[in-house]
């Protein structure tokens, strides 16, 4: 069904249980589930986040501006992103690439549309980290927009424990309805969160399909990839 697909992980992700830190069974889960994509035939990059690290909007809580906690929140999505290449290669992917907006050359490339293009084409995974290098942004923005520039065919946003987008929150409302597709339009009318607003808007214009489903359950993302229904799609 798909050529080349955008995986949007977040940290929490990666935390599993935990607000932060680093969960061993989980990355070992997260890596399988990376390589069972790309097993389907899809070319798959992979936007890394770093909120089990610090997240940018704790600045006023720990004293420091914003920009700075941005930074810090950025080297976050790079130590997963090493994390993440490094079961990856012992899982026998060791052709994983890992791409940062900001050079740390000693232990990544940086990112360039073009040599990331190539990499996909000869069939390595993709991992790409410290969002697009500029603070204020979370990185729902740089994972729609890494996908755009890609040329890739939708975005898989991978979610924590809640298998798609809702009418309300599953885990406070035990009624709430999933919804199986929805439209760009949809969203916004019914002001449902399924990313930064931003982010949301640049997927909206230009066209990008977006898959929201559930990361906890074993091989969502490769069905999702062979044409059958997870989660929700919007488009």
């Amino acid at each position: 069904m798909y050529r080349r697909l955008v995986v949007k992980l977040s940290g929490q992700a990666i935390a599993g249980g935990d607000a932060f830190g680093f969960n061993r069974e989980r990355l070992t889960h997260l890596a399988n589930e990376v390589i069972a994509l790309r097993a389907t035939g899809v070319q798959v990059a992979v936007v890394v986040g770093g909120g089990n690290v610090f997240r940018g909007n704790r600045a006023e809580d720990w004293g420091i501006d914003r920009v700075e906690a941005d930074n810090i929140g950025m080297l976050g999505t790079i130590i997963n992103a090493v994390l993440l290449r490094g079961r990856l290669a012992a899982l026998g992917a060791d052709d994983a690439r890992l791409m940062t907006a900001i050079p740390i050359n000693n232990m990544a490339e940086p990112y360039i549309r073009l040599r990331a293009l190539r990499h996909l084409d000869k069939g390595a995974i993709v991992l790409l980290a410290s969002g697009n290098g500029q603070p204020f942004t979370t990185t729902d923005y740089p994972a729609v927009q890494r996908a755009v520039e890609l040329g890739a065919d939708a975005l898989l946003v991978a979610k924590n424990g809640t298998d798609g987008v809702y009418d309300a929150d599953p885990n406070k409302f035990p009624d709430a309805r999933r919804f199986d597709h929805l439209s760009y339009q949809d969203v916004i009318d019914r002001g449902l969160g399924v990313m930064d607003q931003s982010a949301f808007i640049l997927a909206r214009d230009h066209r990008l399909p977006l898959h929201v489903f559930d990361i906890d359950r074993t091989g969502a993302a490769s069905s999702i990839s062979t044409g059958t229904p997870v989660g929700t799609l919007i488009n």
